[in-house]
């Protein structure tokens, strides 16, 4: 719990803590008897691994590809499950609600079969969202290419409660392809993460003179937390106007680099690397969203029937920075704690499918632009995909590491105008307010993520955490609250605001 609330800067919700320091043991000795794989040690019990910001060893890993070995075992649980049905390829598009009095409810979702460009509308009592974070509101990041933030524009959308988005994790160290010594043909689609647990395991960081730097920054050295180290690599970066810096693990024995690391040992090795004789270069990348979707205890928001878990979510677990490793524990812990709600919703709620039924003639159905030429559908994928580029190139520049009011007041400014251009572009070649494709939704999703991140930014104005302004260096004991986004009307709103289902029927 102490670390938890050391690294989050105070901000964290204490009781969240609490409940996730407490019931995280038994959900990973679920995942065990899934038939998840951890590393033992000679003795036969748990390895645990220590990363940045942690007292103690107690991080249960496979090898460095956990997150790879839990999602294997929750899958192959899915799958051999008859009780659960898998649509995949399928693209949320907005959430469908309904007001019941002061109460918006959630009755489904609507989505878009990426294969067959069909849409299909879900209806349902209770909906979970577990759709991950928004890191590709960056150039850069570890994050899968699916982390466009919909599951959180989303929520907004349909009047959920968004908080923290200010604080945006990038990880320290992601793998510089400019300091490895056989270039990558392409560009990657998401960086490659070198884990925390190399430096938990003596990993040095020096500049590009070989000068160790951490020393400088913080007593903790390489372990102090993420945010620490990335700024100190940022600092670095611009002092030296380099592109990267060195992560060094070669002074330990080979035989432990390689059965500690054997994945971040095979990629680097791909490139011309050894890693157990050279230093890592690195680079940080947008890693983890610590705010998102409000959420209570149980996973519940303020919509009814709309339950979030893991990333999207903003329990108050990681205040405005998350300990490392926490972000797995808190998905399980919520995601088990959202059931039993979850069902009481699904038995106690019949009046729910009266709401349907009187809601479903009203809601718009989202179509695919098939009344389009080709050529047009062609060029406005075109100028999205550098519409997108644009934005991330933005936050990057403006919305990064170190921050300032002026530079985020332009963020916004720029945005703003960026998706005016954008949406007029669309519309002008005949592109319908109901209209759907997988690229324009994501592009609707990514802009709507970038604006609640500027503007949870410019409301804080002070440091923590994550959100470090030049303006404000300071941590100010009278500002140690959540950063609230409340529901917004959509009256003037833009596209990317708006459901699709409640545009106008023609």
């Amino acid at each position: 719990m102490r670390d938890t609330i050391v690294a989050g800067a105070h901000l964290c919700d204490e009781e969240t803590v609490r409940v996730v320091c407490t019931e995280g043991p038994d959900r990973i000795r679920e995942l065990i008897a899934m038939g998840a794989s951890f590393d033992h040690g000679e003795d036969g019990n748990l390895h645990l691994a220590r990363e940045g910001g942690h007292s103690h060893h107690r991080i249960v890993h496979a090898a460095d590809m956990t997150g790879r070995e839990i999602e294997r075992a929750l899958l192959e649980a899915v799958i051999n499950d008859p009780n659960i049905h898998v649509f995949e390829h399928h693209f949320g598009i907005d959430l469908l609600t309904s007001q019941d009095g002061s109460d918006t409810v959630c009755l489904g979702v609507d989505a878009l079969n990426a294969e067959t460009q069909e849409v299909v509308r879900f209806i349902s009592k209770v909906t979970l969202l577990a759709s991950g974070g928004a890191g590709h509101i960056y150039p850069s990041t570890t994050n899968p290419l699916v982390a466009t933030g919909d599951g959180i524009a989303m929520a907004h959308r349909a009047q959920a409660v968004i908080s923290n988005m200010e604080f945006v994790q990038f990880h320290p160290t992601a793998l510089a392809d400019e300091g490895l010594p056989i270039k990558p043909p392409k560009r990657r689609e998401n960086a490659f993460l070198i884990t925390e647990a190399v430096r938990g395991d003596g990993g040095i960081l020096y500049n590009l003179g070989m000068e160790r730097f951490m020393p400088l920054y913080d007593e903790r050295e390489e372990l102090a937390p993420r945010d620490v180290v990335a700024r100190s690599i940022d600092d670095q970066l611009k002092k030296g106007n380099d592109k990267y810096v060195l992560l060094d693990i070669s002074h330990k024995p080979r035989e432990e680099i390689l059965s500690h690391f054997p994945n971040i040992a095979a990629e680097c090795l791909k490139y011309g690397l050894d890693i157990t004789q050279d230093p890592i270069p690195v680079v940080p990348a947008a890693h983890y969203m610590c705010g998102g979707v409000r959420a209570g205890l149980q996973g519940e928001t303020n919509v009814k029937g709309l339950y979030v878990a893991g990333e999207v979510a903003c329990t108050g677990l990681h205040g405005a920075n998350r300990l490392a490793s926490n972000s797995l524990l808190e998905a399980l812990v919520f995601a088990r704690r959202a059931v039993q709600p979850s069902i009481d919703d699904m038995i106690s709620s019949p009046e729910t499918f009266h709401m349907i039924d009187e809601a479903s003639d009203s809601w718009a159905r989202p179509v695919v632009p098939s009344a389009l030429k080709s050529s047009v559908v062609s060029d406005i994928l075109r100028t999205t995909a550098r519409v997108r580029r644009e934005l991330q190139s933005i936050m990057w520049e403006y919305v990064g590491i170190v921050r300032s009011t002026t530079r985020l007041e332009t963020a916004e400014r720029r945005i703003k105008e960026l998706e005016v251009e954008w949406e007029t572009y669309l519309f002008e070649r005949g592109w319908e307010p109901t209209m759907v494709g997988l690229e324009a939704c994501e592009m609707r999703n990514v802009f709507c993520c970038a604006k609640l991140v500027v503007s949870s930014a410019l409301a804080r104005h002070e440091s923590r955490g994550l959100h470090y302004t030049v303006d404000f260096p300071h941590l100010e004991e009278s500002k140690r609250l959540p950063t609230i986004i409340f529901p917004c009307s959509s009256v003037n709103s833009t596209w990317s605001s708006r459901q699709l289902q409640k545009q106008p029927i023609c």
